[in-house]
């Protein structure tokens, strides 16, 4: 078998869409294929980038069949296009991409992970939602009602052993990032990395916001990472946890 048509039966199996870290992970396991290579990620990664006919680039890091393109559309996973970049569709696509990496880094690390009710019926991929991946179905009830009430409203949050908010994250499009520092201000008092995500253009609009005095409190805790450092997160600890498998 060619390694492009092991690449393409991967796709297949894992439902029409998988992340480049599926596919380096399950795309050797294929039978009667030889990677004849030092670096068959290399060569992975090249095949979904050069075989436009059958593959196509959704998100950074995330790819899919051509030819199940519609039915990927339909359950809301969008790739961006010049026609789309702005839209709604897009950004909620996106929004859930980015919280579902999160979600699966934090349980890869051992964390218990939390999403918002709300978002639980997103589709991170074809074969996943964010009901799937997240580990915890409700928020711990870890502090006073009205303080669990605001955390249940941050997009990802991962839970240490003690059942305390270890780390929440705030996936922002908008260039302001005013309702995320203000949630954040309202949790101030705990003891919990505050990090947003966000595209790496938008670090200096955060940067002037966090000179406001109301964001005075929180302006040395608050963590960024751009959208490309969660890809990397989750590559790094999605290989070293199958390794361990």
């Amino acid at each position: 078998m060619k390694q492009h048509d092991a690449v393409i039966l991967t796709l297949e199996k894992l439902g029409g869409t998988a992340t480049l870290a599926e596919l380096y992970n399950n795309v050797r396991k294929v039978k009667d294929c030889n990677w004849k290579t030092k670096t068959p990620n290399e060569s992975i990664r090249r095949i979904v980038q050069t075989r436009p006919n059958e593959i196509y680039k959704i998100k950074p890091g995330l790819y899919g069949l051509l030819k199940y393109k519609s039915q990927i559309e339909n359950k809301g996973i969008i790739a961006e296009t010049p026609k789309n970049t702005n839209s709604s569709e897009l950004k909620e696509s996106n929004h859930t991409y980015y919280q579902g990496l999160i979600l699966q880094i934090g349980k890869f690390k051992g964390f218990q992970t939390f999403a918002p009710q709300q978002d639980k019926n997103k589709q991170f991929n074809t074969a996943l939602k964010i009901e799937d991946i997240r580990t915890l179905k409700s928020i711990y009830n870890f502090s006073y009602p009205e303080l669990v009430k605001r955390s249940s409203t941050i997009d990802a949050i991962w839970f240490n052993e003690r059942n305390m908010p270890e780390d929440f994250f705030e996936v922002e499009f908008s260039p302001d990032f005013q309702n995320s520092l203000i949630k954040y201000s309202d949790l101030r008092d705990f003891n919990a990395k505050m990090i947003l995500v966000s595209d790496k253009k938008q670090k200096e609009n955060l940067d002037k916001k966090l000179n406001f005095t109301v964001f005075r409190d929180i302006r040395k805790r608050i963590e960024f990472w751009p959208y490309d450092r969660v890809i990397l997160e989750y590559e790094y600890v999605y290989k070293l946890t199958k390794s361990l498998l």
